[in-house]
């Protein structure tokens, strides 16, 4: 019976992993803990290590679990930008991952992060409890019409697109890899300059490579309108988050919207409610009345949870029987490469 090691693991982790092997009959052994080289000893006896998006895999962690003889990690995401692929595939470490959960989860939160900050849900929410109900303020604009910028046009960013075009938006795009099929449903790909020039709205819909890091810095925001509206559900990195918050002050960033935050790794996906959060540049964002983050839960449907475990398991599954691992990662990967994942 294969023995596999979460790491990362909270409670709905456990209901849905614990359903979905039913079909299995693995022995499942969750930690709490992030998978670091601090914890790593924890996977001793292991058949196999499950991991999740702020995990540290680096070469610390791989030499660690090479040493105790753990042949594979499977991680219950689609991003790999946490994982040393080099030293994995030189030292024969496995990685596998889940390409596609639930692209509509994401492409769903997305445009919520959008309605909710032009129509200021946040700011109303909170005001009707105290039993303030002026709508000084509180003042949106309509969807229809305004230029829509999307990053990356996988599946998550194509659904997206497919979204806004229902509100009448006019639609741009980016991707080093246009989609044929978009282009006849009127969404027109632009240079990234240019695209930036013209939005109102831009949305990130990529991975974290060395070209994306930080692809929203001051340059970048000096190309673009004053009043742009910028939602990340992507990777935190994307944004630099310095550069954003000059951006809020000087009123070029109108709109905040952002589900991944760069050093989100020691905050999300923890209780922290009683206990002093000592990133001041996250609590700084925080202070804005136009900024609205959520932690990390773009993904967190039903049917994501459940496509995870399964395909997970499913991973895992082909590993112990000597089949072919289709979801398997290497170090020459690229979500670019691999046309339409993200």
């Amino acid at each position: 019976m294969m023995k596999i090691t979460f790491f990362s693991a909270q409670p709905y982790d456990k209901k849905y992993f614990t359903h979905a092997n039913q079909d299995y009959g693995y022995q499942l052994i969750f930690h709490e803990s992030r998978l670091e080289p601090a914890t790593v000893e924890l996977a001793r006896g292991s058949d196999a290590v499950c991991a999740f998006v702020n995990d540290d895999i680096g070469e610390v962690t791989i030499e660690a679990m090479k040493a105790m003889s753990i042949p594979i990690i499977a991680l219950r995401c689609a991003g790999y930008n946490n994982v040393n692929l080099r030293v994995a595939d030189q030292l024969g470490i496995h990685i596998v991952r889940v390409p596609s959960y639930s692209p509509y989860a994401v492409a769903e939160h997305t445009v919520a992060l959008m309605l909710s900050l032009n129509r200021k849900i946040h700011r109303a929410y909170s005001r009707v409890r105290d039993g303030n109900f002026s709508l000084q303020g509180l003042t949106g604009f309509d969807m229809y019409g305004k230029t829509v910028g999307i990053i990356g046009t996988g599946r998550i960013g194509s659904i997206v697109l497919d979204i806004l075009h229902g509100f009448g938006c006019k639609l741009l795009a980016y991707d080093t890899q246009p989609n044929d099929a978009l282009e006849k449903k009127e969404v027109t790909y632009l240079p990234m300059d240019k695209l930036l020039s013209e939005v109102d709205i831009l949305s990130f819909h990529c991975p974290l490579t060395p070209e994306t890091f930080h692809l929203i810095n001051d340059d970048a925001l000096a190309k673009m309108k004053d009043g742009v509206m910028i939602i990340n559900t992507s990777r935190g990195a994307i944004v630099d988050t310095s550069s954003a918050i000059q951006g809020l002050k000087s009123g070029k960033i109108a709109y905040l919207g952002l589900d991944v935050y760069e050093q989100e790794g020691d905050l999300f996906f923890h209780d922290l409610s009683d206990t002093i959060i000592r990133d001041d540049v996250f609590e700084r964002l925080l202070t804005f009345p136009n900024v609205l983050v959520t932690g990390h839960q773009g993904f967190f449907t039903a049917e994501a949870l459940t496509n995870i475990a399964m395909t997970t398991l499913d991973n895992l599954s082909c590993y112990d029987l000597g089949k072919k691992l289709v979801n398997t990662v290497h170090s020459d990967s690229s979500f670019f490469v691999t046309k339409h994942e993200s």
